[in-house]
Order: structure tokens, then sequence, then C-alpha cells
């Protein structure tokens, strides 16, 4: 059974209507997982973005797939990505994701999928008195701040990947740095063995040379 995907939150920003799921998926050795986004006009704008947080060398393979098995994006081994693309076609867009290439490391990946359609534009209503001039300067000023929140939100999502991949070199610095530790130690006590074996050997052999 595949994962579905179904697109919620409709924003009414002035300048276009928007749909966006934000997501965080692990996804198991050898599985490929698909999401779904549907287009409903031709021109719709299509938006995805896509982060490996955890697990192997941070890169998945990744498709996006139109209508009638379209391929509109692929990459492999990617770690991150961020696409916007417009839907020549109406219907479903699948979001695929495949890990077949790793042998046993899961991965953990962020991603999101927007949907926004300019053709199904809101109209902001209009208050008695108002000139269009200031109904054009709060029409900016709303499409400004959506701009400033989409930056802000890209930034987190950006410091949080950088956070998430520098705290699993950590602890992969960590695991190893311990297990040099258990070698190391094994090392000494071996060498205190292996000292203490050839004085004695000397000592045996010259007690028997001396009887």
């Amino acid at each position: 059974m595949r994962p579905f995907l179904a697109l919620a939150g409709l924003l009414g920003f002035c300048a276009s209507a928007v749909q966006a799921t934000a997501l965080t998926y692990k996804l198991e050795a050898h599985e490929r997982a698909c999401f779904f986004a549907t287009a409903e006009q031709e021109g719709t704008k299509m938006a995805f973005y896509f982060a490996v947080q955890s697990g192997g060398s941070f890169d998945v393979d990744y498709q996006v797939v139109g209508p009638h098995d379209k391929v509109i994006l692929d990459g492999t081994k990617e770690r991150q990505g961020d696409f916007v693309f417009t839907a020549t076609e109406t219907g479903e867009y699948r979001f695929c994701f495949n890990n077949e290439m790793s042998t046993f490391a899961e991965k953990v990946v962020d991603f999101e999928i927007a949907v926004e359609n300019e053709l199904r534009n809101a109209q902001l209503p209009a208050k008695q008195g108002s000139s269009p001039e200031q109904t054009s300067g709060l029409v900016e000023s709303v499409i400004k701040l959506s701009s400033q929140l989409s930056t802000i939100s890209r930034n987190q999502k950006y410091f949080r990947t950088r956070e998430n991949r520098n705290m699993s070199t950590v602890r992969s610095t960590e695991g190893r740095i311990l297990k040099f530790s258990f070698m190391e130690a094994a090392m000494i006590i071996a060498m205190a063995g292996l000292q203490v074996f050839i004085v004695r050997f000397f000592f045996q052999g010259a007690r028997k040379g001396y009887v």
C-alpha cells in the first residue's frame, strides 16, 4: 500500500491560492515511497522541497512523475533539493523517494509539496471609502510579508538540516573514539601479557641451561 499525501491548508494570500503539506518520513532500506498531489488546472505552479536529515551519507534518489508517467524531475544520491515547476497537464503528480541502493541504512527525509494556483485569485474585501491605491498598498504589504515568512521558513529548515547532520557527525565521531579506546585497551593488555610471557620464557630457559 503506497503512502498517500493529502494536500490541505488553503492560504488566501491575495496573489494566489496555495495548498501545502510538510512531512517527515522514515525511509527504510530498499524502500521506495511515493506521495501524490493533484493539479486541477493547467498552469498550476508546484513546489517540491526535500532534505535528508539522517541516515547513511545523507543522500537519497528522488523522482517527480506527472500524468501519463512523464518524468519531470529526477536525481540520484542527492542530499536536498528545492524545485518549482509549472504543471502543463491536469491530473495526479507523483513525488517519489528511493532508498533501494542502501543495504541497511534507513533515511529520515523532511519534504514539502506545495500547489499554487495563480488562476484563482483571492479578492480582498473592499472597504467603503478606501481608494484603489490603499488597497494596492495593502496587497503589496501582504505579499511582502508572505515572501518574508517563506524565507524564514526556508532558513529554519536549512539550519535544522545542518544541525541534524552535525549531530550525526558528532555521534559517529564519538562511536569511533569509543571503538578505538577499546581497541587500544585490548592492545595494551595483549602487549602486557606478551611481555610477561617473554620474560618468563627467558627465565625458564636460563634455569634449564644452569641445571
